[in-house]
């Protein structure tokens, strides 16, 4: 059995999927003009984008304080930042799915290349 995915490696940094991410918010835009989209739905996908990442930010400075609870509060906290998300884009969905639809496949677009970046600066790396 394979241990790629057992094996310990250290954390990469965040900046760079964060960044990549942000890209892909900021890619979207000339989509959404060129297919003459609502902007509203662009604009609500990365103000989400943006709170989301503020947010995490803060989490990973809580996590690098090395303490137990800290770590702790940094898991919920990510949980907690996944659901507010789908909270604001539920309560927009009630008014208007269609907004909410763009909205969400627009932060759901920068989310996977967030993720696919992150699993791929952490499995580059050498293991520990």
């Amino acid at each position: 059995m394979s241990t790629t995915f057992t094996t310990p490696r250290p954390a990469p940094s965040v900046l760079v999927p964060v960044v990549a991410g942000g890209i892909a918010i900021a890619l979207a835009l000339p989509v959404f003009l060129v297919v003459d989209w609502r902007l509203s739905a662009w604009l609500l996908a990365a103000t989400l984008w943006a709170a989301g990442q503020a947010f995490g930010f803060l989490l990973v400075r809580l996590r690098s304080v090395g303490n137990l609870a800290a770590s702790g509060v940094a898991a919920i906290g990510m949980m907690i930042r996944a659901v507010g998300v789908m909270l604001v884009l539920f309560a927009v969905a009630v008014s208007d799915p269609s907004l909410a639809l763009a909205a969400a496949l627009t932060y759901a677009f920068a989310y996977t290349v967030e993720l696919l970046l992150s699993l791929v600066t952490y499995f580059g790396n050498p293991p520990v």
